[in-house]
């Protein structure tokens, strides 16, 4: 997913806010919690917040990984481009925006 692209879909969202963080990451928050990331520079790596009891089910899929320092928070990250289609993408950032 391209930064433009998760910014079209996350921006509609009531309360989103977008920054970059750490020098090169630009993260997407709501409520001053974040739930989506991607980095800044190079427009790879996308990380997210998932549903807890379906963290263990998509960290087993192949191209899913815990994604490094968030992973306890139930985070998970995939390169571009990503292995999940595009709806339950979509729908999974969504989940992780409204927990």
């Amino acid at each position: 997913m391209k930064t433009a692209t998760l910014r079209r879909l996350v921006s509609s969202w009531p309360g989103v806010t977008e920054d970059v963080k750490w020098g090169n990451d630009r993260v997407f928050s709501v409520a001053g919690k974040m739930f989506c990331a991607m980095g800044a520079k190079t427009a790879r790596g996308l990380s997210f917040k998932v549903d807890e009891t379906r963290f263990l089910e998509l960290t087993d899929r192949p191209g899913l990984v815990p994604a490094p320092y968030l992973a306890r928070a139930h985070w998970i990250s995939l390169d571009v481009p990503p292995v999940l289609p595009g709806d339950e993408l979509q729908a999974t950032i969504r989940r992780g925006y409204e927990t």
